[in-house]
Protein backbone atom coordinates (compact mmCIF):
# COMPACT_ATOMS: atom_id res chain seq x y z
CA UNK A 1 0.00 0.00 0.00
CA UNK A 2 1.33 3.40 -1.11
CA UNK A 3 2.06 5.60 2.11
CA UNK A 4 3.04 9.58 1.67
CA UNK A 5 5.86 9.99 4.11
CA UNK A 6 5.75 13.48 4.91
CA UNK A 7 6.78 16.12 7.14
CA UNK A 8 5.75 19.60 7.42
CA UNK A 9 7.20 22.41 9.36
CA UNK A 10 6.90 26.16 9.68
CA UNK A 11 9.22 28.22 7.36
CA UNK A 12 11.28 30.80 9.12
CA UNK A 13 13.71 31.53 6.31
CA UNK A 14 10.81 31.82 3.83
CA UNK A 15 13.80 33.63 0.81
CA UNK A 16 16.38 31.02 2.03
CA UNK A 17 14.69 27.81 1.85
CA UNK A 18 13.08 29.47 -1.70
CA UNK A 19 17.13 29.61 -3.40
CA UNK A 20 17.52 26.11 -1.43
CA UNK A 21 14.78 24.68 -2.94
CA UNK A 22 15.67 26.15 -6.34
CA UNK A 23 18.71 24.97 -6.69
CA UNK A 24 17.23 21.30 -6.47
CA UNK A 25 14.44 21.90 -8.87
CA UNK A 26 12.18 24.82 -10.97
CA UNK A 27 9.43 25.75 -9.09
CA UNK A 28 5.88 24.72 -10.31
CA UNK A 29 3.72 27.08 -9.08
CA UNK A 30 -0.16 26.36 -8.49
CA UNK A 31 -3.37 27.10 -6.75
CA UNK A 32 -4.86 23.69 -4.50
CA UNK A 33 -8.94 24.19 -3.95
CA UNK A 34 -9.35 21.60 -1.39
CA UNK A 35 -12.71 20.02 -0.04
CA UNK A 36 -12.40 17.71 3.02
CA UNK A 37 -15.99 15.66 3.47
CA UNK A 38 -16.97 13.85 6.15
CA UNK A 39 -20.29 12.24 7.20
CA UNK A 40 -22.62 13.75 9.73
CA UNK A 41 -21.27 11.73 12.86
CA UNK A 42 -17.98 12.96 11.67
CA UNK A 43 -16.76 9.28 11.49
CA UNK A 44 -13.89 10.05 9.13
CA UNK A 45 -12.46 12.81 11.38
CA UNK A 46 -12.54 10.58 14.90
CA UNK A 47 -10.88 7.62 12.79
CA UNK A 48 -8.03 10.03 11.53
CA UNK A 49 -9.20 9.22 7.82
CA UNK A 50 -9.57 11.98 5.51
CA UNK A 51 -11.65 12.26 2.21
CA UNK A 52 -10.93 15.16 -0.50
CA UNK A 53 -11.97 16.63 -3.67
CA UNK A 54 -8.58 18.82 -5.03
CA UNK A 55 -8.57 21.25 -7.99
CA UNK A 56 -5.16 22.66 -9.24
CA UNK A 57 -4.81 25.34 -11.16
CA UNK A 58 -1.81 25.75 -13.01
CA UNK A 59 -1.03 27.71 -16.16
CA UNK A 60 -4.70 28.38 -17.01
CA UNK A 61 -5.26 24.29 -16.90
CA UNK A 62 -7.19 22.46 -13.66
CA UNK A 63 -6.78 18.91 -12.56
CA UNK A 64 -9.15 17.46 -10.27
CA UNK A 65 -7.70 14.33 -7.98
CA UNK A 66 -10.31 13.07 -5.35
CA UNK A 67 -7.80 11.35 -2.34
CA UNK A 68 -8.86 9.38 0.78
CA UNK A 69 -6.30 8.68 3.51
CA UNK A 70 -6.34 6.18 5.91
CA UNK A 71 -5.62 6.85 9.39
CA UNK A 72 -2.03 7.37 10.22
CA UNK A 73 0.55 5.28 10.35
CA UNK A 74 3.35 6.77 12.12
CA UNK A 75 2.47 9.59 15.21
CA UNK A 76 5.51 11.55 15.58
CA UNK A 77 5.17 12.44 11.22
CA UNK A 78 1.13 11.77 10.77
CA UNK A 79 2.48 10.19 7.49
CA UNK A 80 -0.63 8.47 6.16
CA UNK A 81 -1.60 5.71 3.41
CA UNK A 82 -3.16 7.49 0.29
CA UNK A 83 -5.32 6.78 -2.71
CA UNK A 84 -5.82 9.05 -5.26
CA UNK A 85 -7.35 9.44 -8.84
CA UNK A 86 -8.06 11.70 -11.45
CA UNK A 87 -11.53 12.81 -11.80
CA UNK A 88 -12.87 15.24 -14.64
CA UNK A 89 -15.39 17.50 -12.75
CA UNK A 90 -15.15 18.56 -8.90
CA UNK A 91 -18.95 19.62 -9.03
CA UNK A 92 -19.38 16.17 -9.95
CA UNK A 93 -17.38 14.49 -7.60
CA UNK A 94 -19.54 17.12 -4.50
CA UNK A 95 -22.95 15.62 -6.22
CA UNK A 96 -21.79 12.03 -5.56
CA UNK A 97 -19.99 12.03 -2.24
CA UNK A 98 -22.82 14.79 -1.23
CA UNK A 99 -25.58 12.17 -2.83
CA UNK A 100 -24.14 9.53 -0.64
CA UNK A 101 -24.10 11.36 2.81
CA UNK A 102 -21.06 13.11 2.85
CA UNK A 103 -20.77 16.65 3.51
CA UNK A 104 -18.24 19.69 3.10
CA UNK A 105 -16.67 19.54 6.32
CA UNK A 106 -14.08 22.61 5.39
CA UNK A 107 -12.79 24.16 2.34
CA UNK A 108 -10.19 26.55 1.73
CA UNK A 109 -6.85 27.66 -0.75
CA UNK A 110 -3.37 26.70 -0.84
CA UNK A 111 -0.75 28.73 -2.82
CA UNK A 112 1.78 26.00 -4.08
CA UNK A 113 5.20 26.59 -5.18
CA UNK A 114 6.24 22.66 -5.65
CA UNK A 115 9.27 21.48 -6.42
CA UNK A 116 9.97 17.95 -7.51
CA UNK A 117 13.70 16.03 -7.37
CA UNK A 118 15.48 12.89 -6.70
CA UNK A 119 16.86 12.31 -2.85
CA UNK A 120 18.68 9.25 -1.85
CA UNK A 121 17.25 7.58 -4.74
CA UNK A 122 13.58 8.52 -4.21
CA UNK A 123 11.02 10.90 -5.91
CA UNK A 124 10.59 13.81 -3.69
CA UNK A 125 8.35 16.76 -3.93
CA UNK A 126 8.96 19.59 -1.60
CA UNK A 127 5.98 22.64 -1.59
CA UNK A 128 5.99 25.88 0.06
CA UNK A 129 2.56 26.93 0.95
CA UNK A 130 0.95 29.52 2.18
CA UNK A 131 -2.98 29.07 3.19
CA UNK A 132 -4.52 33.09 2.80
CA UNK A 133 -6.45 32.09 6.07
CA UNK A 134 -3.41 31.10 7.85
CA UNK A 135 -0.04 33.06 8.91
CA UNK A 136 2.99 32.11 7.91
CA UNK A 137 4.58 30.23 4.91
CA UNK A 138 4.85 25.93 5.62
CA UNK A 139 6.87 23.88 3.95
CA UNK A 140 5.95 20.20 3.53
CA UNK A 141 8.98 17.37 1.68
CA UNK A 142 7.20 13.73 0.93
CA UNK A 143 7.91 10.90 -0.96
CA UNK A 144 5.57 7.85 -1.67
CA UNK A 145 6.84 4.79 0.46
CA UNK A 146 5.73 1.17 1.04
CA UNK A 147 5.14 -0.07 4.60
CA UNK A 148 8.44 -1.81 5.42
CA UNK A 149 10.15 1.51 3.61
CA UNK A 150 8.47 4.00 5.84
CA UNK A 151 11.56 4.70 8.19
CA UNK A 152 13.72 5.16 5.85
CA UNK A 153 11.72 7.17 3.55
CA UNK A 154 10.96 9.74 6.37
CA UNK A 155 14.73 9.77 7.35
CA UNK A 156 15.53 10.65 3.77
CA UNK A 157 12.58 13.46 4.22
CA UNK A 158 13.70 14.72 7.62
CA UNK A 159 17.85 14.99 5.71
CA UNK A 160 16.34 17.02 2.93
CA UNK A 161 14.11 19.23 5.59
CA UNK A 162 17.65 19.71 7.43
CA UNK A 163 19.18 20.39 4.26
CA UNK A 164 16.56 23.28 3.58
CA UNK A 165 17.37 24.64 6.62
CA UNK A 166 14.41 23.40 8.08
CA UNK A 167 15.12 22.96 12.41
CA UNK A 168 13.85 20.34 14.29
CA UNK A 169 11.51 22.44 16.23
CA UNK A 170 9.99 24.26 13.32
CA UNK A 171 8.56 20.75 12.39
CA UNK A 172 4.61 20.34 13.11
CA UNK A 173 1.57 18.07 12.81
CA UNK A 174 -0.97 19.95 12.66
CA UNK A 175 -3.32 19.97 9.94
CA UNK A 176 -4.35 22.75 7.63
CA UNK A 177 -7.50 21.58 8.32
CA UNK A 178 -7.69 22.30 11.82
CA UNK A 179 -5.85 25.37 11.67
CA UNK A 180 -8.67 26.67 9.02
CA UNK A 181 -11.52 25.88 11.18
CA UNK A 182 -10.09 27.27 14.01
CA UNK A 183 -9.25 30.47 12.45
CA UNK A 184 -12.68 30.21 11.49
CA UNK A 185 -14.88 30.27 14.55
Amino acid sequence: MPIEAELKARVRDVEGVRRRLRALAAARIEVYRDTYYDGPDRRLTSEGRELRVRSIERGGEQTVLLTYKEPAVDTESGSKPEHETRADSAEALDAMLTGLGFEPLVAFEKHCANHAFTADGRECLATLVTVPELDGTFIEVETIVSDEDLDAGLGTVRRVLMELGIEEGDLTTEQYTDAVMERRR
